[in-house]
């Protein structure tokens, strides 16, 4: 039975963003809610290498059309909560429901949303003045969840399976990700081969999904032996540590020469593009799902004559999220290995430091925003 009525007070603690690499602890206005959103009290709050870049950079993050610094903006995008009030027009959802937030709610008007590609919206970061169109990104142009409660429209949610702890529930959004990123390379990987560039979250989260798919073999190239560890245990069939060995010769001597089917590439690395056209074999398909920090060079040539195909996905487009979230509540893949560390919200400025320098194995790392570990006053904290 749910419980149907909460207190929601006015006022909230939030991390703001001021400087690069400056936020601040302190209180803001509870949202207020337009149609079609609901009020979330974030339970739970992951943090993604994209918030480290936000916070530090700006990039992709745009506050009013600019860069998100003294914008009074609270970062974080990847969250999940309790539903503790519904705006105008809302029965598609309950208050005491517990969910997962996608980032994007896309404008609804423009080609590619009506694709159902709202995370490639057109109208992405025209949040201002007459350009406001309504497309509302979580944590990059509009204030996301390091901060109690957030406003979220509702379609961006997606409702907690039974038995998943607030925790894993973050990750719900991340093994969107895979999912979308696996629809673009053709949807239907059950017995097909499939190689995974880089050990971070969301690569790792590819391993998971796209074993409960089907695929095989599941090959996993990191330079760490520790997260090939962890991707052992979610299902990778066989695991490259690149340090040791070429990455590209050990795929293709796994694949009797001629290649895997497909390559996830999550690790951003400058090689990494070329490496992944020279893993896939002739006709096959390549997914992009990594920023890179950098321009790379690749050999264009190669790709015309061995008809390779390259996609470049960003975030959990056309409702991944949710067949995720199915897979989950079959308990078809496990996602607890990658969640490694809890920190209380107060406590943000130390999370976000263990997930930049991975500190004790770090791999997913979850603040809690209803939870302090002491008296949170305002305070300003600067990050490397």
């Amino acid at each position: 039975m749910l419980k149907t009525e909460f207190r929601v007070p006015d006022t909230m603690k939030a991390w703001v963003l001021g400087d690069p690499g400056q936020l601040r602890l302190t209180d803001k206005p509870v949202p207020r809610l337009e149609p079609a959103e609901v009020l979330v009290r974030v339970d739970a709050a992951a943090i993604c290498a994209t918030d480290l870049e936000v916070i530090s950079h700006g990039p992709p993050a745009l506050i009013d059309g600019e860069l998100p610094f003294n914008k009074n903006f609270t970062p974080g995008h990847e969250y999940m909560g309790t539903i503790v009030d519904v705006g105008p027009t809302v029965d598609e959802f309950a208050v005491g429901e517990r969910v997962a937030v996608e980032i994007h709610a896309g404008c609804g008007r423009c080609e590619r949303c009506r694709q159902g590609m709202y995370t490639s919206c057109l109208n992405y970061g025209r949040n201002y003045g007459q350009y406001n169109k309504g497309h509302r990104a979580n944590g990059f142009t509009t204030d996301g969840g390091f901060a109690q409660y957030a406003a979220n429209h509702v379609n961006t949610l997606v409702r907690v399976p039974d038995g998943v702890s607030d925790e894993l529930a973050t990750l719900i959004v991340t093994a969107g990700t895979a999912m979308y990123g696996l629809d673009v390379l053709g949807g239907l990987v059950a017995g097909e081969s499939l190689v995974v560039t880089g050990a971070g979250p969301i690569g790792l989260m590819v391993v998971a999904v796209a074993k409960a798919l089907g695929a095989s073999p599941v090959i996993l190239t990191d330079i760490v032996d520790e997260r090939l560890a962890v991707g052992t245990q979610v299902g990778a069939d066989q695991v490259i540590n690149a340090s040791n060995e070429p990455a590209v010769d050990a795929v293709r001597r796994a694949t009797g020469g001629r290649g895997a089917n497909r390559v996830f590439e999550c690790s951003g690395a400058p090689n990494a593009v070329d490496d992944a056209i020279k893993m896939v074999k002739r006709g096959g398909l390549v997914c992009l799902g990594a920023f890179s920090q950098q321009p790379a060079l690749v050999d264009v040539g190669y790709i015309v004559t061995n008809n390779i195909y390259l996609y470049g996905i960003r975030g959990e487009g056309q409702s991944a999220v949710r067949r995720a979230a199915s897979l989950l509540a079959q308990k078809k893949f496990d996602p607890s290995p990658l969640h490694t560390h809890t920190f209380a919200f107060d406590q943000l400025p130390t999370a976000l430091r263990y997930a930049r320098e991975k500190i004790d194995g770090a791999i997913k790392i979850v603040v809690k925003p209803q939870s302090m570990s002491r008296q949170a006053a305002s305070e300003d904290v600067s990050l490397p």
